[in-house]
């Protein structure tokens, strides 16, 4: 089975080496406990495209790349109606989830954050032909266009769509009846305005619209070349393996909310057990 080294190649394991700790990111605000996650897609110089994310969540930090969970099947399945199947690169706004509503916003400024973020940008422009950049949420384009108005001055003229994060249709439902629908069809639409402008510039035919809500067919898997050696193909599955929760019995909310902050559960989906 096919695997992703990771980043062993320089420049890429020196910025390993180097990645930031608690000193940058402040535990208060984000889950540094579970270790950075750097990266998914090509790092050998093969990346047409370059996608940049928010923060890895729980489904990443136990399968060590981004955009591994629901938002990164959405995002696989707009990289497909590109006809973008292997030729891409994704890294993040953060090294480590966020941690609190607003943890993201606090840091979106941070200089120590961001230089070692536009080191793996620079990198990632100097060792690959990156013929288009995309962002998802609002941390993303923050972040890329911070380096392009800086020291990625000299590729500001690479097509960029920053584009609403993927799951954020899923994220204002709570505001109320209808708000999840209304924000797809908007999200949606976006999309569509973007897949029409990258195309062309990636060569690729016209692609299939999304319609008013995402289908089945507008998730793709997360392929086995993106993951590390060794990984369950599980990993790949569109069923949801992770979740943070608080197992146990506690005396108080802080005690509850410590050990979820502490915990991810991983399960087997029904579907994926080999022994079925």
């Amino acid at each position: 089975m096919e695997f992703d080294p990771g980043p062993v190649q320089e420049p890429f394991a020196r910025l390993v080496r180097e990645a930031p700790a608690a000193d940058v990111y402040p535990p208060a605000d984000f889950r540094v406990e579970w270790g950075p996650v750097f990266h998914r897609g090509r790092l050998d110089g093969m990346a047409r495209i370059l996608i940049v994310g928010q923060d890895p969540g729980q489904h990443e930090a136990v399968a060590r790349r981004i955009l591994v969970g629901e938002a990164g099947q959405r995002t696989q399945g707009f990289l497909a109606k590109l006809g973008i199947d292997r030729r891409y690169v994704m890294i993040n706004a953060f090294l480590y989830s966020v941690f609190g509503q607003h943890g993201g916003e606090k840091h979106a400024d941070d200089p120590a954050v961001a230089t070692a973020r536009e080191r793996w940008l620079t990198a990632i422009f100097d060792s690959s032909p990156i013929e288009a950049v995309v962002s998802f949420g609002h941390l993303g384009r923050i972040a890329f266009e911070r380096w392009r108005a800086g020291a990625g001055a000299a590729h500001a003229g690479v097509p960029f769509e920053p584009l609403t994060h993927p799951t954020q249709p899923e994220a204002v439902a709570r505001q109320g009846p209808g708000k999840r629908e209304e924000a797809m069809r908007a999200m949606l639409a976006q999309w569509n305005g973007a897949l029409g402008r990258l195309a062309p510039v990636l060569g690729a035919p016209a692609p299939t619209p999304y319609g008013e809500d995402l289908t089945p067919e507008d998730r793709s898997p997360i392929p086995a070349f993106d993951l590390p050696a060794g990984s369950p193909p599980w990993f790949s599955s569109l069923r949801q393996w992770a979740s943070r929760e608080a197992i146990g019995t506690f005396g108080d909310d802080a005690a509850r909310d410590e050990a979820k902050r502490a915990t991810i559960v991983v399960t087997v989906p029904r579907t994926e057990r080999p022994w079925h």
